[in-house]
C-alpha cells in the first residue's frame, strides 16, 4: 500500500469485524478501534449470515462495530467484492458525530425472507452469541 494514497474510514459491524469470515479483506488496514454508530439505525440479520444497517428518522439505536483506515484500492479490490449483494456502500454517522463509509442494507433487501430486525440485540456478536 502506498503511503501517498488517500486513506478512508470504514465502519464494519458484521463479518468484516475481527474474527469474521471476511475480516481477511481488511488485512493490513489500520484498526482505529471499537466505535458505535449514532442512534439513527435499525440493524438486521440476513439469514443469520451477516447483518445490515438501515438509517431511520426515529426508533433507531447505536450499533457497535469497528473502525478501520483503508485505502481506496483495498476498499475497491478486497472488501467490496466480498460484501453480500444485499448490502451497498454508504456514508453513516458515528456516535461522536463524525462520518464514515459503511455498508447498509439495500432497500429492496429489507423485505426478503430470512431478514430479521435485531436492533435490540446490541450488535452482531451479541446476536450470534444469543442464538
Amino acid at each position: 500500500m502506498s503511503h501517498s494514497e488517500p486513506m478512508l474510514r470504514m465502519f464494519v459491524n458484521g463479518q468484516a469485524m475481527s474474527g469474521g469470515s471476511i475480516n481477511f479483506a481488511l488485512q493490513g488496514a489500520k484498526c482505529l478501534g471499537r466505535v458505535n454508530t449514532a442512534k439513527k439505525y435499525k440493524f438486521y440479520s440476513v439469514r443469520d449470515e451477516f447483518p445490515g444497517l438501515w438509517p431511520v428518522v426515529e426508533g433507531g439505536a447505536m450499533v457497535p462495530g469497528e473502525l478501520y483506515e483503508v485505502s481506496y484500492r483495498q476498499l475497491r479490490e478486497q472488501l467490496l467484492p466480498n460484501e453480500p449483494c444485499e448490502l451497498e456502500l454508504t456514508l453513516i454517522e458515528l456516535e461522536d458525530g463524525s462520518g464514515s463509509l459503511s455498508m447498509k442494507m439495500r432497500e429492496d433487501a429489507i423485505g426478503l425472507p430470512g431478514v430479521t430486525d435485531i436492533t435490540d440485540c446490541n450488535g452482531w456478536h451479541a446476536y450470534l452469541a444469543s442464538k
